[in-house]
């Protein structure tokens, strides 16, 4: 992590100045000990910028992985479980139900919004009686492993907002996201890996609409550059770049950095730009990296049993499959947060044909992915979270038949779950109407799962701050939030 010194603007110096001085004269009226006591807060306040003494609270988790369903998984179809639905097949969905909601231009102009019952049957698992659908069968398996929450909901209506909230906190693009604000908050945990990675997994559904993702979504925003996320790519050559040309020797590479960095020294002496720092950390990051992300990305050593755990298509690099074991192994090595973007989930139409493959790519390579950190003993500090950016609606987009449907966008409820990392198990939180449409128990809004992800990791997102452009800028955003003790441990 970059030196904080450098960070600081005018305003922060003399702000932190006048705080180390108050503090300081009460310690030497109240004694040696408050002294000390001050002393550690200091330290910690200068490894941890912006947290001030860490931890706020005692950390369940030390590690995130995200597991992000770009499009937005079908609740009602997945988790949702609605039989009344069935009495109700092809009937206009009530007013009294809708109560005049927004709805995307896809579906504003139907005359019609007749009700789609999900053609999947389900059934209850586990000791907490968990309702999941049969395409997801290995879900089934662990839902004692993890806790569904049936009561996410959020203000954004169309993917692009949507999905920029989900991951930053604001529909307004340019903010830092979940992974930028942890990596500023913990630091690494292994200086030769990123603090933050970014794996984006293949799906078999070429006929399914596929919403376009960008840098912005990993970007660190407003927080210094080395918070960002660094995209591995499936293939031989995970990082454009990294390696070195031919002709050019590990001890040519160092000393060409030498170099480069005692120029940038400079400059930063100069101006104080912390864009300076940021780009000297990465420099020297690339460079350990050449060493590290060959042996992270060579999956040759994992044991036969672990392949068969994760399913076929574990070998076949770009996969979800392939993704989920190399995250594994990222937070194995140190990695703080991993995140997989697997898209394909926005089944407007066709949704029978569609979302049992998504299912396909995405079920078996989840439990793998519990059961490997739980084996391993690392699932009890290991945050796992799944789930997509908004719900779909239990009316039907275009025609309707018994065994054909498709879903509009939904922001009022949508279903995700999340594992390990101070999440209690085998909890089903939240309850929605028999339409699944509006949430009647247990609402969480996107602030409130933000701040209890922070929460399981010792940070108080009210005390999680960053200073930018005159405002302290949170994650949280300026809104109420609150953790959801329902889903801690």
């Amino acid at each position: 992590m970059s030196d904080p010194r450098t960070l600081l603007t005018r305003r922060q110096f003399f702000g932190a100045s006048a705080n180390g001085i108050g503090r300081a004269a009460l310690a030497s009226m109240l004694g040696g000990s408050l002294l000390e006591g001050v002393a550690r807060a200091s330290a910690s306040a200068s490894r941890y910028p912006g947290l001030g003494t860490l931890p706020h609270l005692a950390p369940k988790a030390r590690r995130v992985i995200y597991l992000f369903m770009v499009g937005a998984p079908s609740q009602i179809d997945l988790f949702d479980y609605k039989p009344v639905l069935k009495e109700h097949f092809d009937k206009d969905l009530p007013d009294s139900i809708r109560q005049g909601q927004r709805l995307t231009t896809m579906t504003s102009g139907q005359t019609r919004f007749p009700i789609a019952p999900s053609i999947y049957p389900f059934a209850r698992h586990g000791q907490s009686g968990a309702w999941v659908s049969e395409l997801l069968p290995w879900t089934a398996k662990m839902v004692d492993d993890i806790a569904i929450v049936k009561t996410v909901h959020t203000e954004a209506i169309n993917h692009e907002p949507a999905v920029t909230l989900m991951n930053t906190g604001n529909q307004i693009a340019g903010k830092a996201c979940l992974g930028s604000w942890v990596s500023y908050g913990l630091g690494s945990l292994n200086a030769d890996l990123p603090t933050f990675v970014v794996l984006h997994a293949k799906h078999s559904n070429p006929q399914s609409n596929v919403q376009a993702i960008s840098a912005r979504l990993w970007s660190a925003g407003y927080l210094p550059a080395e918070h960002s996320g660094v995209a591995l790519r499936s293939g031989a050559d995970p990082v454009l770049f990294l390696p070195d040309p031919p002709g050019v020797s590990r001890g040519m590479r160092r000393a060409m950095l030498d170099g480069l960095q005692a120029l940038n020294r400079e400059t930063l002496a100069d101006v104080g730009d912390p864009e300076i720092q940021a780009r000297i950390a990465q420099y020297e990051m690339a460079f350990r990296m050449q060493a590290s992300v060959p042996e992270l990305t060579d999956l040759s050593g994992e044991p036969e049993a672990t392949f068969n755990l994760y399913g076929p298509d574990s070998r076949k690099p770009g996969t979800f499959a392939h993704c989920a074991m190399l995250a594994r192994r990222l937070v194995e090595r140190g990695t703080r947060f991993v995140q997989i973007y697997h898209r394909g989930w926005d089944q407007h139409n066709n949704l029978p044909r569609d979302l049992p493959q998504q299912c396909g790519d995405v079920d078996q390579p989840c439990f793998a992915l519990i059961q490997d950190l739980k084996a391993r003993g690392m699932l009890e500090d290991t945050l796992v979270i799944w789930g997509g950016e908004f719900g779909r609606t239990v009316y039907c987009q275009g025609p309707l038949t018994d065994k054909n449907y498709g879903r509009d966008h939904h922001p009022r409820c949508f279903s995700l779950w999340m594992a390990g990392g101070g999440v209690r198990p085998g909890v089903v939180y939240g309850e929605t109407d028999d339409f699944s449409y509006n949430i009647t128990r247990d609402p969480v809004h996107i602030r409130d799962l933000h701040a209890t992800v922070l929460s399981l990791l010792g940070i108080d997102h009210a005390r999680l701050s960053f200073k930018f452009q005159g405002l302290d800028q949170k994650l949280t955003g300026v809104e109420p939030a609150h953790v959801v003790p329902g889903i801690l441990a």
